[in-house]
């Protein structure tokens, strides 16, 4: 059982950090982005292309992978967050101008079928995988083994997370996005660029979910449909945690990614999007605003 808990733990971080992304966007945009997923994918895929040019770096440690491929998730990072702002620019900046938050759903959801299209025509349909090395695993605690990646994977959620807190807290940039996600139109008056906070948001929250659609590839597979299965679970986690609560995201990333792993040997594998759901909903009935939503 403790394996499964372990499990859970390396996908609820992936999951995470895809959730704070989806909480980031309707904070400062209020609307659910179905294309979020899809930014997970092109991560992914941005990095395999330029880790081949590193492809004879040595691996780090116990890892499967070296520096250049560190390097390459930073590239891909980076252009799965000017596809973002692209994607705003050329699509959702428009449609907010109707102040009809159903049609930037609608067309995000439109965009993501699009999106997903454009991988497959130019990655083909087949899964690919960053690396062909096998990951040795190796028993942390009694009863739970676990992959060097899955270690990194784990340690590197848990960096991010902080890092992200201390920018939201400590930074003037966080600072003023709080603003933003509190009255855009009392940061307006106080003097803070609120188009310059969209992109931000746009940027931040784009590049988290390209950090986790990587990490989903290291530990499991790199596949068109990623970006897709992991949309839902990711919404789960967003509305169990309490939409707009970025801790709330982080604790309902991880309690989807548990109850979806504990879950296999009871009922299967193939039922994980079901039980995410149906916990969800139960949570729900004691807790309407999610975990960490507000109360009043």
């Amino acid at each position: 059982m403790m394996q499964y808990v372990a499990n859970g733990v390396v996908l609820g971080a992936t999951l995470a950090l895809g959730a704070i992304g989806l909480t980031l966007t309707y904070n400062i945009l209020r609307f659910a982005n179905f294309a979020h997923g899809e930014f997970l994918t092109f991560g992914a895929y941005f990095t395999l292309v330029f880790a081949a040019f590193f492809a004879g770096a040595a691996p780090i440690g116990p890892l499967t992978f070296g520096w250049g491929f560190l390097l390459a998730a930073v590239i891909g990072l980076v252009l799965s967050a000017l596809l973002a702002l692209v994607l705003d620019r050329l699509l959702f900046r428009r449609l907010r101008r109707s102040d009809v938050t159903v049609t930037l759903v609608i067309a995000s959801f439109g965009a993501s079928l699009m999106l997903r299209n454009v991988v497959v025509f130019v990655w083909s349909p087949r899964p690919e995988y960053f690396s062909r090395t096998i990951a040795v695993s190796r028993e942390i605690v009694p009863g739970v083994r676990m992959t060097g990646d899955e270690l990194f994977v784990v340690a590197l959620t848990a960096a991010l997370m902080l890092a992200l807190h201390l920018f939201l807290t400590r930074s003037s940039l966080g600072r003023s996005m709080r603003a933003v996600s509190d009255d855009p139109s009392l940061a307006r008056v106080a003097g803070i660029d609120v188009q310059a906070m969209i992109r931000w948001t746009w940027f931040i929250g784009a590049g988290l979910a390209a950090v986790a659609g990587i990490l989903f590839g290291l530990t499991v597979q790199i596949s068109p449909e990623m970006g897709f299965n992991l949309i839902l679970p990711m919404f789960a986690a967003t509305i169990l945690g309490g939409i707009g609560s970025i801790y709330g995201a982080v604790v309902g990333g991880l309690i989807i990614g548990l109850a979806q792993e504990l879950s296999v040997p009871l009922i299967g594998a193939a039922y994980k999007p079901a039980v995410a759901f149906t916990l969800m909903f139960l949570i729900l009935l004691v807790y309407p605003q999610g975990i960490l939503g507000d109360r009043s």
